[in-house]
């Protein structure tokens, strides 16, 4: 006679435990994106008040300059003076071309890796895996010499061809990783059913993938999104993405409102992480939980 199985409730001061702390975590997580989104409709003088900290939530100054209690000065010194758009303009160029040659090409090459039956790609992804444990920044001195000479420094296809260089290592052990937790008997019986090796992956595998192909294209995005020290490099100053952008405001020489300059720009390039991340997040959990299920 079997037995379903029972459930274990955890004890009662554990509970409140891991609530406590679960509580405690999404403080200290979310304060510091409030505090900036709150400072980010404030004057320097109150955000970054010296005599009195409370003048951030009052704002006493913003009233006596802008008449209100919140500015839009700082947003708009960033958006229309200091011309952020175009930063963000060249991030969502970037972004775009990094996932989808990387997705493209991790997709196609998991795929391929994943069923090979030779030990060519054991070692293939061992040096894939090298390459990407090696910091970024010296892999890019490799790219200066060639882009200077053939004058192609300091436009957006280079940063590109440099980033999609520096993530596809990382797609392709993910890829590689969900397409050999999916069983090689779908590919089998699609064929017994008439269809070729690419038909078969088109229609019965990669329908499977989506949630690995999205946590995979999710990565990408964030690596190019956030990435700094590859778009400083490679990028005039008149061509930037936006995270070398809000860099700048905070340069050696400090103008007045620049400050705030950047802490508008940090609100508005971190508020669409957020929605991103909310919109995706039945397929990243999938896509992440998928690799610790055999099929």
């Amino acid at each position: 006679m079997s037995h379903a199985p029972t459930h274990r409730r955890l004890p009662g001061y554990l509970q409140a435990l891991l609530t406590t702390f679960l509580v405690v975590w999404l403080i200290m997580a979310a304060v510091p994106f409030l505090w900036t989104l709150w400072g980010s409709f404030k004057v320097e003088g109150d955000f970054f008040s010296k005599a009195d900290w409370t003048n951030a939530l009052t704002g006493e100054l913003t009233i006596t300059e802008t008449g209100g209690a919140f500015t839009g000065q700082g947003y708009y010194g960033a958006w229309v003076q200091e011309e952020f758009w175009r930063a963000v303009m060249n991030s969502a160029i970037v972004c775009f071309f990094v996932v989808t040659i990387s997705l493209t090409c991790s997709t196609l090459a998991g795929y391929a890796l994943s069923r090979s039956t030779y030990n060519y790609a054991f070692w293939f992804l061992i040096a894939a895996l090298i390459f990407r444990a090696m910091p970024p920044i010296t892999l890019v001195s490799g790219y200066l010499l060639p882009f200077f000479e053939w004058n192609l420094w300091g436009h957006l296809s280079t940063t590109i061809i440099v980033l999609v260089a520096i993530n596809q290592p990382f797609s392709l052990w993910m890829m590689t990783s969900f397409f050999r937790n999916i069983p090689k008997d779908l590919d089998e019986s699609a064929m017994v059913d008439g269809c070729n090796r690419i038909q078969a992956f088109r229609h019965v595998i990669l329908p499977v993938m989506w949630p690995g192909v999205i946590t995979t294209g999710l990565f990408s995005f964030l690596l190019a999104y956030n990435d700094f020290a590859v778009t400083a490099l490679l990028l005039e100053k008149d061509n930037q993405t936006m995270i070398p952008k809000i860099a700048s405001f905070l340069g050696t020489t400090q103008t007045k409102g620049n400050v705030m300059f950047a802490v508008a720009a940090v609100i508005s390039a971190t508020a669409p992480l957020f929605v991103l991340i909310l919109f995706f997040q039945r397929q990243i959990v999938s896509g992440l939980t998928a690799g610790a299920v055999k099929g």
